[in-house]
């Protein structure tokens, strides 16, 4: 039978949102001696400890919680050649995969390439203003779902999106609010890129783009018309 001794974290950073992989090996850890792993912007994402090498301890900061869980697992299910999922313990949400480099990989692609299929479904040209910006605002928008960051003031997680030419709709089903984010320019983008938390207002409407990021509970946006609905996702 084939022992691995290798494996790989691939988690966001609970700072600063960028997804990394991180390498190590059962050679990586000492017996009382804590393994940190840290993201390129020095924020730590994991730390692991074990006293004898057959269970391990593992802390991972919960951008959803605000706290530290703690998880312990055994070395024969850290090193099975199998797929970890670690999850916020309150809400399930994903905060981060463990496992052979090539089958965490894969699971991480999969969600790019979704995207990506996406964009294709409408075609680059025909149906976004501008699909490369509308591609990077949505990754965007997942990464930040992805942390626990999209939710509503009603307590509601489960946010449908519409997809426009020019922005993505928020709709929380429970309360009828609404949140506008904008997707055509340079600016657009750097303005999500800037966002932790994206929280709906309840019964509420608000707005987030590159020339107003602060308009709140009005019944419609001034600025941009409405254009019909074309497609319905869910985060």
């Amino acid at each position: 039978m084939r022992i691995d001794t290798n494996a790989v974290l691939a988690m966001r950073c609970p700072e600063c949102g960028k997804m990394e992989y991180h390498d190590f090996s059962r050679f990586s850890f000492s017996r009382g001696k804590a393994f940190h792993i840290t993201c390129s912007c020095s924020a730590t994402k994991l730390i692991v400890s074990t006293k004898n090498l057959n269970s391990y301890w593992l802390q991972l900061p919960c951008v959803v919680c605000e706290t530290k869980h703690l998880l312990e697992l055994s070395g024969k299910s850290l090193w099975s050649g199998k797929v970890i999922s670690l999850s916020c313990q309150e809400t399930d949400l994903e905060l981060g995969h463990i496992g052979p480099k090539s089958k965490v990989s894969e699971m991480t692609a999969n969600y790019e390439e979704e995207l990506e299929a996406l964009v294709k479904e409408f075609g680059y040209d025909s149906y976004f203003h501008n699909s490369k910006i509308m591609y990077e605002v949505l990754n965007c928008l997942h990464g930040i779902a992805e942390r626990g960051g999209l939710y509503c003031q009603c307590g509601n997680y489960k946010i449908e999106v519409d997809i426009f030419p020019d922005r993505l709709e928020l709709q929380c089903k429970k309360c009828d609010s609404i949140n506008i984010i904008y997707a055509e320019t340079e600016d657009d983008l750097k303005v999500i890129q800037q966002v932790e938390t994206i929280e709906l207002a309840r019964h509420g409407f608000k707005c987030l783009d590159s020339l107003s990021n602060t308009c709140l509970d009005g019944l419609s946006n001034p600025g941009k018309p409405k254009k019909a609905r074309r497609k319905r996702s869910k985060t």
